[in-house]
């Protein structure tokens, strides 16, 4: 037997399907938002580190990657930097107008090299090189393109209660985090999307004598676009302001 509905039975049907539909809607947005409101901050890093590296390749990483640094009034500096986590090897070659200059570090040794020839640690003061600073590029590259992965190292103290900010106008879910002394005495805030877990802006703030935070010190980073290397989905475009006044800095662009 076919019933036919009228007119008015058939619009009453219509919009009982379309209410049903905006609840089911909004009943999701709200468990989304709710389940975001009540993350721990080892949920919320897991489930980053799950956006950022699926498969888990930080821990084995071996790749190469390219690194532009644009600064206001100076030339470009392009760095091709080549990390081997396994093999404890990390190189930066870096060319900014005539002058490239390289090190390498493969576990406890240390190589410099100017203009394509290898320098002695005499000859490398003379070019303001050393293999502190080799050190400190290593410990630089490794930390911001391993991020947010890098925030499971040990000496990494993670405040447990995720913090909710604005920046820019945009809603994030926020991890404050600090480091043992041996490691760094900056306080980090990492700002990341409620909804994906992108890792979106990061800033650090400097402390005074007693441990307090610095309000007009440090930087923010803001994180642009994304280039999957190994895998691993690392921010394109970093660019840098200043804390105090929204100066901008200097802009990293990853790419080949």
């Amino acid at each position: 037997m076919t019933v036919q509905l009228n007119q008015q039975q058939s619009q009453k049907v219509n919009n009982c399907n379309n209410i049903k539909a905006y609840f089911i809607v909004l009943l999701a947005l709200m468990s989304t938002n709710i389940y975001s409101q009540n993350l721990t901050a080892e949920e919320l890093l897991d489930k980053a580190i799950t956006y950022h590296d699926p498969n888990g390749n930080w821990s084995t990483f071996k790749g190469d990657f390219k690194v532009t640094m644009t600064t206001p009034n100076n030339s470009d500096r392009v760095s091709d930097i080549n990390i081997n986590l396994p093999a404890e090897f990390f190189s930066v070659t870096a060319t900014r107008d005539t002058i490239t200059t390289n090190y390498t570090m493969s576990k406890s040794n240390c190589s410099m090299f100017y203009n394509g020839k290898q320098i002695d640690a005499t000859l490398a003061k003379e070019k303001n090189m050393s293999c502190d600073r080799a050190l400190l590029y290593k410990n630089y590259y490794t930390y911001l393109y391993g991020l947010p992965m890098k925030l499971k190292d040990k000496g990494t103290n993670i405040n447990p209660k995720v913090q909710k900010k604005q920046f820019k106008g945009k809603d994030y879910l926020v991890l404050n985090v600090t480091y043992d002394a041996s490691v760094g005495s900056d306080v980090w805030y990492f700002y990341f999307d409620p909804k994906t877990y992108a890792m979106e802006i990061y800033q650090f703030y400097k402390i005074d004598e007693n441990g307090k935070v610095k309000a007009d010190s440090g930087e923010y980073i803001l994180l642009t676009e994304e280039q999957l290397v190994t895998e691993i989905k690392m921010p394109k475009i970093r660019a840098w302001y200043y804390n105090k006044d929204d100066k901008y800095l200097g802009t990293d662009t990853l790419g080949n």
